[in-house]
Order: C-alpha cells, then sequence, then structure tokens
C-alpha cells in the first residue's frame, strides 16, 4: 500500500459521486496512490454555505442531469436517477462505517454494491433494511450490518467524520484532497491528476 494518499469524499446520493467511484480506483493505481474513502453527509455541507443540491435549482438542475448522463457515456457509464431522488443516505454511510471498522476488505466492495443498487440500477437504497441487504449479497452478516446502523458508536463516527470534512473545506461530492490540495467536482479529476503528475505548479 502506498504512503501517498488522495482523499476521495463521496455522499451515496450523489450521481457524481457514483461516477467518480467508479474511475478513483484506476485513477490512483495510475499514480501509485491509496485512496481514502471517506462517506460524509452533504446535507450539513449544504446547511453551512446555504446551498441546495443541484439538481433541485431551477435552471441548472434539468442541465445537471443532461450533464451527468453525458459525463456518464463519455466514461461507459450509465446513470439512472432513482425514483424518489434525492436518497437519504444516512443508512448507506452507517453501514460502510460499519464495514470498515469490521471487514474493511469489504469496504471498497459495499460502496461499489450500493452506488450501482442506486445509480446504475435506479433503485432507492434509503432504508437500512435495504442496505443491509445489499450487504449480505457480499456474503457480510445482515443482521450485523442492520444492527450497525443503529450503533451509537457508528453514528458518533459518522457525526465526527461530517464534522471532518466540513472542517477541511468539503463541500460537495466527489470531493478529493491530495497533501492538503482540494479539488471538488469528477469533472476535475483531469487536473487533480495534472497536479499530481507535476509534483503541483
Amino acid at each position: 500500500m502506498s504512503d501517498r494518499v488522495l482523499e476521495f469524499y463521496f455522499e451515496f446520493s450523489s450521481p457524481y459521486g457514483y461516477i467518480a467511484s467508479e474511475l478513483v480506483e484506476a485513477f490512483a493505481a495510475e499514480r501509485d496512490l491509496t485512496v481514502a474513502w471517506k462517506p460524509f453527509l452533504i446535507g450539513a455541507a449544504f446547511k453551512q454555505a446555504g446551498t441546495r443540491p443541484l439538481l433541485d435549482v431551477p435552471l441548472k438542475g434539468p442541465y445537471a442531469i443532461h450533464d451527468l448522463k453525458r459525463l456518464a457515456r463519455l466514461h461507459g457509464l450509465t446513470v439512472v436517477i432513482p425514483e424518489g431522488f434525492p436518497i437519504m443516505p444516512v443508512a448507506a454511510c452507517r453501514a460502510l462505517i460499519w464495514c470498515q471498522k469490521h471487514a474493511p476488505d469489504r469496504a471498497v466492495d459495499l460502496i461499489h454494491a450500493i452506488y450501482r443498487y442506486g445509480f446504475a440500477a435506479g433503485k432507492d437504497f434509503g432504508k437500512a433494511p435495504v442496505v443491509a441487504e445489499i450487504a449480505a449479497g457480499l456474503g457480510l452478516d445482515q443482521d450485523a450490518v442492520l444492527a450497525g446502523t443503529q450503533d451509537s458508536e457508528i453514528k458518533a463516527a459518522l457525526r465526527d467524520q461530517v464534522e471532518a470534512a466540513i472542517a477541511k473545506g468539503v463541500f460537495g461530492s466527489p470531493f478529493f484532497i491530495f497533501d492538503g490540495e482540494p479539488f471538488w467536482g469528477v469533472d476535475h479529476m483531469e487536473l487533480l491528476g495534472r497536479w499530481i503528475d507535476d509534483d503541483g505548479w
């Protein structure tokens, strides 16, 4: 494992985060980086910034959906916006934090499984039993994952992670930090790559 770390902040209800999640492993491997997968809740950042989800903004929302699908095609992906979007991401975040603690070797698989359930299959993953069932499909203990979503320590860990993300200036998904340098948006991964490859400028 490389000691050069790329912090990857993402929100499970973010379709742009989904696209980034499908790209970041290859991106990191090309540069011998270790990805630190950091789920957080973007709603807390919206409150501090006084903003709201892009897809809910008049005029910008329809453009964003068009742009999102165009960007997905560029990378050989398909994005389906789930019915009832935005999806509540709290249970998914807690399940992932539980997994990172108790089954860390399956955590990235769980991230992909949840994201693909939502934005490749277009299904609602907002309820804890659904997330636990997704986890069970990876061989994780369904009951343990479900209990983890209600565990007080897991809840506190998520709150701490959200606060730490905001303290670092994270306000959107996906959001990358490398060696203290922040980059927001999947469309900035090329710029991020240039920054890393050229040792900054």
